[in-house]
């Protein structure tokens, strides 16, 4: 394919609301008289799109109609410095940009804003690149500098995503494509959640062609994707307690070795679960697009674009509970000191061996209608209108819910002890017996979770250009959007976790034995003896049936069918911008953009929430909250911003230019952030409670952005360019957490049974023994039924707070504008050809800094900026006539995550990653072409640490994926 069609088609590509930004790109780039093809052809156009934009864009062109480089289209944006990705199931799902995370980066479908929907991230802005397949996309582009015509939104960028359209390419185009996937992981899994294949199918097609003399074209595109996969976690999945000082906390006074001095911080683990992840996912695309151009001054576009991303999981997992009682460690240096190794000593030997297991699905759809109409009345004018109709719906797509736990258990461990002195956290146990009859494996709680998310966005825009002289341009517009977020779910638990029957109700049978060490080979300290290396899988729904039977109580054991926690959330923006376009005829050419943006928002937020009665304390840790009927809650915000911005560009030579850039920028808040009401989570533990709650008056984070950068574009294929950037970021929303006593509500713990049993000779941390004591002498009274025994000789009931019991606290978690902070950075390019060798290569660099870090010394709650890293991207291709090659190394450094864990303020730091990707190409002729693809060739496993890398939070295994396919074109 021709250069000069490339590129042309690319600007052609452009909605119309990004058109004339472009238009001196696309004459620029008309003139070009280099024939390339494919990757070559791909990677031109992209530098072209850098060269010739205004401002500092950088983005990715297909290498023909409907033929991207990535089968993933953040995995594309990767390959752009400063942009870095998160991996969900083995690909890549959101982007952070020069330091910015996935909430900060406004993504366009064709000029327009996309409501997002994702069950896993509690409804942040972030949108997912996994809903939408790479087949009808024929250009992304980067903007990281603002301009008063772009609407607001990114902070690290905005990302616009282009699809084909038929005007773009008059006459008839036609391809079919299909695909055979093998992903290694799912071989990597117990049977239980194994996928019967590791081999799936992916098919995709298009067509595209203009009538009446090109007054009146249609493109349809489709593809369906089917892929199964697996992979293994190792985490420490409820976080660490503490820190504490060294002469505070639950660490006895003698059993440890090093153990942390007066003054040095330390911190134990609540838990350690090994899990087994088989997913099945089915993601289906489709866009249809209409063109209609009446007389040639105006052009009119109808079109219509779904997608349906179906996710399938099961699981199971073996894990052991600690807590905090009498114990021996070891303990690293310095400070934070963290375990080397940690034994709980239990010589009861009747505590938990936990062994779990869910089965559930999710179908996540979104429907985008849009209209738009360019109208040029003369060759100084041009006026637009586009408008569109777009929703995101996430909800669970199986009869067990959006999400599920049924817990089992053999009650026959011992002395427990977790080695975390390698990568992977080695768990050992004393005294394991599934084969006893009272210590055979038996269901104990359960959790059924329907969960529902829904986005809508209604947006108009009309735009106007106006040529005042014949170097000027004045642009201005009027911009309205309705965006309107609902997030609701209610849980169906029974904290049933001394066991919910007996164990004499599950036939042996139902209980698969298998092996821990497998399934993690690939992480060091996976093959040490002292792992506990047996445990038992079982069929969700075969031992789900057994026990809602046994129980007599199958209700249970299903979600419900409505919500009890609600949440709406409706923000109404308006919007107008003015911007001035000047060529300056000065000794080295200077192009300016000059432009102001008015952005007024209010935000109304309604929340149903179920409002709190009592604490139940009902099995050996869990204190389950009993809830009342719930209430509605409703508060409002507002706010309004004047966005300034100036771009500005010089030619120092033909083939070398310099840029400067000011402008401020708005990211609004998560909208979980700004729910309102406040939930208390269900379990409440021994030292108190958790919840959340929103702020719909939180401001949104404002930035003022520096930016330069230096271009030499010294060959018709090749570029360096080096590049500053500086943001000051004020109002930026951190999660808080402040202790409250929510409805006032008593816990047993604390209270005058409790300091009874205490001095009657029970261990503080033996909440058994304490049970035992209470049930057995306070029967019939005072908030005591005692319900029986269980299979150990332990007496099963409940214990409900009573007025004279402490007031319990909770640790209710919500969001605020915090400090102010800046961040800077330093990008490099460099793409070069090797004359007409058929070889290539492209790599970049991206260096970010700030100094709002988190301190791992700190105690409490601490704000800093989440995913700022370094990254980097190495790209070799080679391409003749009838073979091409590509090899991308992309790495990412490591980068703060979160601030919290399962166990309260800690560090979530994701260590360092990089993954070979490999690609090769076969033209067989003009029409037929065949393509071999690898993702994470070389098997890269993914770890996470707290304050120290002994600190474990998880560490992840998976797996290479394979692809082999054609495409024929018509």
């Amino acid at each position: 394919m021709s250069l000069a069609v490339a590129s042309a088609c690319a600007a052609a590509a452009l909605p119309a609301a990004a058109q004339d930004s472009q238009v001196k790109a696309a004459e620029d780039t008309a003139v070009q008289s280099v024939v390339v093809t494919g990757l070559r052809a791909s990677l031109f156009s992209s530098m072209n799109l850098k060269r010739n934009s205004d401002g500092i864009v950088d983005g990715i062109v297909a290498e023909d109609i409907g033929k991207f480089p990535d089968t993933n289209l953040a995995e594309s944006l990767q390959r752009i410095s400063g942009v870095s990705i998160d991996r969900s199931i083995g690909e890549g799902s959101k982007i952070t940009v020069r330091g910015v995370g996935p909430d900060f980066n406004l993504v366009l479908l064709n000029g327009r804003q996309m409501p997002t929907s994702n069950l896993g991230d509690l409804n942040g802005r972030a949108f997912d690149f996994a809903n939408l397949a790479s087949e009808a996309i024929s250009q992304l582009q980067v903007y990281k500098t603002s301009r008063a015509e772009n609407a607001t939104g990114g902070i690290g960028a905005t990302v616009n995503v282009l699809t084909a359209r038929p005007f773009d390419r008059p006459g008839l185009h036609a391809s079919v494509g299909a695909k055979g996937v093998y992903d290694t992981s799912n071989n990597n899994l117990p049977g239980d959640v194994k996928a019967s294949s590791s081999g799936t199918p992916e098919v995709s097609g298009l067509y595209s062609d203009t009538f009446a003399n090109n007054t009146f074209g249609v493109a349809l595109t489709g593809s369906y994707q089917e892929r199964n996969l697996g992979y293994n976690t190792a985490a420490v999945a409820n976080g660490w307690k503490g820190p504490w000082l060294g002469n505070a906390g639950p660490l006895p006074a003698s059993g440890a070795t090093n153990r942390p001095g007066p003054t040095d911080l330390y911190s134990l683990p609540q838990n350690l679960n090994y899990n087994f992840n088989g997913v099945k996912r089915q993601r289906t695309n489709a866009q249809l697009t209409l063109q209609y151009k009446p007389v040639e001054t105006l052009t009119t576009t109808l079109d219509y674009t779904y997608s349906e991303n179906k996710i399938q999981t099961r699981r199971n997992d073996v894990s052991a509970w600690f807590n905090f009682g009498d114990s021996t460690s070891a303990w690293t240096g310095g400070s934070p000191r963290s375990p080397l190794s940690y034994t709980e000593i239990l010589p009861a030997g009747n505590s938990d061996i936990a062994m779990g297991a869910a089965d559930f699905a999710t179908k996540t759809q979104n429907k985008s209608l849009g209209f738009n109409a360019v109208w040029k009345p003369s060759s100084t004018l041009r006026f637009e209108l586009d408008t569109h109709h777009s929703t995101a719906t996430s909800g669970a797509d199986s009869p067990f819910g959006s999400s599920n736990t049924l817990a089992t258990a053999s009650f026959s461990r011992g002395n427990t002890t977790v080695d975390f002195s390698k990568d992977f956290p080695v768990l050992s146990i004393q005294g394991a017996d599934f084969v006893s009859d009272a210590k055979r494996q038996q269901v104990t709680g359960s959790v059924f979770t329907n969960a529902y998310m829904r986005g809508e966005v209604d947006q108009h825009q009309v735009k106007g250009a106006w040529k005042v002289l014949d170097a000027s341009e004045l642009k201005f517009g009027l911009n309205y959007t309705k965006v309107d977020n609902r997030s609701a779910f209610s849980n169906n638990q029974r904290d049933t976790w001394g066991g919910a029957t007996k164990p004499s109700d599950y036939p042996s049978s139902v209980w698969h034995q298998e092996s821990v060490r497998p399934y993690f080979d690939k992480i060091d300290g996976s093959g040490s003896p002292a792992l506990f290396n047996q445990f038992y899988t079982f069929n969700f729904d075969q031992v789900r049936q057994l026990v809602a039977k046994a129980s007599g109580l199958p209700e249970m054991y299903l979600p419900k069918n409505t919500f009890d926690n609600d949440a709406r959330t409706g923000e109404k923006s308006k919007a107008a911008f003015l911007q001035f376009n000047t060529d300056w005829d000065t000794a080295l050419p200077i192009r300016t953009a000059v432009g102001v943006r008015y952005e007024k928002t209010d935000v109304v937020s309604t929340a149903l929430v179920p409002s709190a009665k009592a604490i139940n304390w009902g099995s050996q840790n869990e204190f389950p909250i009993e809830f009342g009927a719930p209430t509605f809650t409703t508060l409002t915000g507002s706010y309004h911003h004047l966005l300034p911005s100036f771009d500005s560009d010089i030619e120092l030579t033909p083939e070398q230019k310099v840029r400067f850039s000011l402008g401020e920028t708005i990211g609004r808040p998560r909208y979980d952030q700004i729910q309102g009401g406040q939930t208390l989570d269900r379990l409440v533990r021994v030292d108190g409670g958790t919840g959340s709650q929103g702020n719909p008056a939180l401001k949104p984070v404002k930035s003022k952005n520096l930016d330069l950068s230096y271009e030499w574009y010294y060959g018709k294929q090749n570029f360096i360019s080096l590049g500053y950037f500086r943001k000051n970021l004020e109002n930026y929303a951190g999660q808080t957490q402040i202790d409250a006593t929510p409805f006032n509500l008593h816990t047993p713990v604390g209270g005058a049974f409790w300091n009874e049993a205490l001095a009657n000779g029970c261990a503080k941390a033996d909440t058994t023994c304490i049970r035992n004591f209470i049930l057995r002498k306070y029967n019939g009274g005072n908030g005591v039924t005692m319900t029986g025994t269980d299979a150990n000789g332990n007496a099963t009931g409940s214990i409900v707070g009573q007025p004279n019991d402490p007031v319990a606290h909770f640790r209710i978690t919500s969001f605020s504008n915090q400090k102010k902070a800046s961040l800077d950075g330093l990008e490099v390019n460099l793409q070069h050809m090797f004359g007409e060798s058929g070889f290539g290569v492209s790599t970049n660099y991206t260096y970010v800094n700030s100094g709002l870090k988190y301190d791992d010394n700190k105690v409490g709650e601490q704000f800093a900026l989440v995913g700022l890293s370094n990254s980097a991207n190495l790209v070799g291709i080679y391409e003749d006539k009838k073979f091409n090659a590509r090899v991308a190394y992309n790495w990412r450094g490591k980068f703060l995550s979160s601030t919290f864990d399962g166990g309260g303020p800690n560090p979530q730091y994701v260590e360092a990653y990089g993954q070979v990707d490999v690609s090769l190409g076969y033209q067989y002729n003009d029409k037929l072409s065949f393509q071999l693809e690898a993702i994470n060739l070389t098997d890269e496993i993914q770890r996470v640490h707290s304050r120290t890398k002994q600190q474990l939070e998880s560490v992840t295994q998976a797996g290479p994926r394979y692809m082999i396919g054609m495409r024929y074109k018509f």
